[in-house]
């Protein structure tokens, strides 16, 4: 009778890595804390100069309009600006208009605009301000008003006359706003918009918004998607080296469709050929290649993964993983 090889004793980093997950908080801050300790000295150091940076930046930034006021005050620190970024990431994939118009009302209508009229110095930003308080008002006219009679009819019939002109309005906004977020539509249409901040001294790593494979052929898609950006890319990058270079990000579980724990066998004998494959592709195109972290309980497959990759005699000597 054959029996399964044992599995070896995991690194003393792995393993403490695998007692960490589900460290009591309290004990995991305090060892945290101990560990980030520093000289008096150095804290001194660090915190005069991320006083200067944030003096340099507020005063860069001071007076200025049009988006960058925007972003100043609709910051990702407040509930404001999470909604904003939400509807920015998601309302322009929505393919109906039904489901659009639940999603703005969710998110708009729930939000407290009034508290940022006036905060800005910005014309732009409070005129913003503004229209999104009307915004919150109109989608919200058919629930305040349900009660009463013919004023209620009045509102929801201005909340549904409203809808298309209200969703388009928004849904422009939202690709104006992410514009700040997204380079490109494509590849090249991103490539092509970075050349500028490229010239300055920017550098990017590229990927995917939104990719998850659900099936085996999501995951053929992605990957023929991740073999053409790292051509592109490649192009651009001119022998420029890995560091130097814009280089690609990829997402594992983009990259096959039961990325699981549950799933290791299948994982290790049919993913991470195929990130062998991108990362010999990136080497030879000269440039960066990032696998992209995934959720926490996936940390452990994803590093038995990038361990056998790594470790691939073909990748030997290359800065760029």
């Amino acid at each position: 009778m054959l029996f399964a090889k044992p599995p070896s004793a995991p690194a003393p980093l792995r393993d403490a890595l695998r007692t960490a997950i589900r460290m009591d908080e309290a004990r995991c801050v305090e060892e945290r804390l101990a560990e980030a300790s520093l000289p008096p000295g150095a804290r001194d150091r660090i915190a005069e100069t991320a006083r200067r940076l944030v003096d340099v930046l507020r005063r860069r930034h001071r007076g200025t309009g049009g988006l960058d006021a925007f972003m100043a005050e609709y910051e990702l620190s407040s509930d404001e600006g999470i909604v904003l970024m939400c509807l920015a990431e998601a309302l322009l994939r929505i393919p109906d208009a039904d489901t659009a118009d639940k999603l703005i009302k969710d998110k708009i209508g729930g939000a407290n605009w009034k508290r940022h009229l006036g905060s800005s110095e910005s014309l732009f930003v409070n005129a913003s301000t503004f229209a999104l308080m009307l915004t919150g008002r109109v989608v919200n006219l058919d629930s305040e008003q349900a009660a009463q009679d013919l004023t209620g009819t009045m509102g929801r019939l201005l909340a549904r006359s409203g809808e298309p002109v209200i969703r388009q309005a928004v849904t422009q906004g939202m690709r104006i706003l992410g514009r700040q977020f997204v380079m490109g539509r494509t590849i090249a249409e991103a490539l092509d918009r970075a050349r500028e901040a490229e010239r300055r001294g920017y550098c990017y790593s590229y990927d995917m918004l939104g990719e998850a494979a659900r099936t085996m052929d999501d995951a053929d898609r992605y990957f023929e998607a991740y073999v053409r950006a790292i051509e592109a890319i490649g192009k651009t990058a001119a022998g420029r080296g890995p560091v130097a270079a814009p280089g690609i990000s990829v997402k594992l579980s983009a990259l096959h469709p039961r990325f699981e724990f549950a799933s290791k066998g299948r994982v290790m004998a049919e993913l991470v050929p195929r990130l062998n494959e991108l990362a010999a592709l990136a080497r030879a195109a000269d440039i960066g290649f990032c696998v992209d972290a995934e959720e926490a309980d996936r940390l452990d497959l994803s590093l038995d993964v990038i361990e056998a990759v790594s470790a691939d005699p073909a990748l030997a000597g290359w800065s760029g993983l």
